[in-house]
């Protein structure tokens, strides 16, 4: 039953009942009028670092909408806009700090520029995947330090999609050793991306939206995006011919909603728990369809386009190498802030605890039925 009708007809009940006690007493009085009490309606704009070529990412960000307006009874009505159609693709943290809007749609690494901590919550090579990082949101001080890293900016996060384990980027040439990427112009955000720079990369930052053109104009020699639905969406298997996997670099990226604290403490609580359900509910809706996607895409990768792609696990020596150079990475950009130190602490602690039952249950299984 919907919250006004409810209202309304309780309402007239309860009035009803007392003028017919009041009749018997004074039939000449009115009945009186039910009353209605009437909440203002909101109108929010979100914007995403998304393309519309992103379809799950952008997608899930309409659906977030979509959620919030029916779950409110269309008391708050969110629009939302594809990277560059009111901001810059990385100017949506700016533009939800200065109030310009009231959310936004993102990864937290894109602004470790701005405090360091914020890569944790996005993803961390060699690191926790899906589960493991939700699991540290949710179960563990994930988002609490979350919450703690943002305050300061005027915001309040929760987490949202998750694209899974990805896949390790496109390469023009073949990765033999690790030695390889030695002066590789290579697009990879994040702590991955220093991971590279360690190895002797170097390092391009572009958003999603303008990777195909960097890497079709030869700005970079190779691009980390995410998986295969949106590889092949944003056209990358056209330009580069080797797709290495498994993505030792986001092994369970979570993405973010984000938003301006003053405008989501303004709102009446239910609208700010309606915010927190529906964000809540992306994190499950969108893992299932990335996994579905991606393994679509592949299939059509191993098949439609297997004369021009060729799908390459990573050699052994360049895991050790790279994962090496990952914990003394992880160690150094925990020691560039207070905050990143303490989320830092957190995360490594929490991925102890649970990585041996992971490697007994997920690991084996998933050794074994691949046997």
């Amino acid at each position: 039953m919907e919250r006004r009708s409810f209202l309304l007809k309780a309402g007239g009940a309860l009035v009803g009942a007392g003028a017919t006690v009041m009749g018997c007493r004074q039939e000449s009085k009115p009945k009186a009028a039910p009353q209605v009490i009437t909440r203002r309606k909101h109108q929010w704009r979100m914007v995403t670092t998304w393309t519309p070529g992103l379809d799950v990412l952008q997608g899930n960000a309409q659906r977030f909408a979509s959620m919030v307006e029916s779950m409110s009874d269309g008391e708050l009505k969110i629009q939302v806009f594809a990277a560059g159609e009111l901001v810059p693709a990385l100017g949506a943290f700016d533009a939800c700090q200065q109030g310009t809007i009231e959310m936004f749609n993102g990864a937290a690494y894109y602004w470790a520029g701005k405090e360091p901590a914020t890569q944790w919550f996005t993803a961390v090579p060699f690191g926790l995947n899906a589960q493991g990082q939700y699991a540290w949101c949710y179960a563990g001080d994930g988002l609490k330090l979350w919450e703690e890293t943002y305050k300061p900016f005027g915001l309040i996060p929760r987490p949202s999609a998750s694209t899974g384990v990805q896949m390790g980027g496109w390469f023009r040439k073949k990765i033999n050793e690790v030695s390889d990427y030695r002066g590789l112009k290579i697009r990879i955000p994040g702590l991955g991306g220093k991971v590279m720079s360690q190895a002797g990369a170097s390092v391009v930052l572009t958003s999603p939206g303008d990777t195909y053109l960097a890497l079709e104009r030869g700005v970079i020699d190779a691009a980390e995006m995410v998986g295969p639905h949106d590889d092949v969406k944003l056209g990358l298997h056209k330009i580069a011919r080797y797709y290495y996997y498994p993505g030792w670099q986001e092994p369970g990226s979570v993405t973010e909603f984000v938003f301006n604290q003053k405008a989501y403490e303004s709102l009446p609580t239910d609208l700010r728990r309606i915010l927190d359900a529906a964000a809540m509910a992306i994190t499950t809706i969108a893992t299932i369809e990335y996994d579905v996607k991606n393994a679509v895409a592949l299939k059509k990768l191993q098949t439609e386009f297997q004369s021009k792609v060729e799908i390459l696990q990573f050699p052994p020596a360049v895991m050790k190498s790279l994962k090496r150079f990952a914990e003394q990475v992880n160690q150094e950009e925990s020691e560039r802030s207070p905050m990143a130190g303490k989320v830092y602490a957190s995360y490594t602690k929490f991925q102890r605890e649970i990585q041996d039952w992971g490697r007994i249950s997920e690991g084996s299984y998933h050794a074994l039925i691949a046997g």
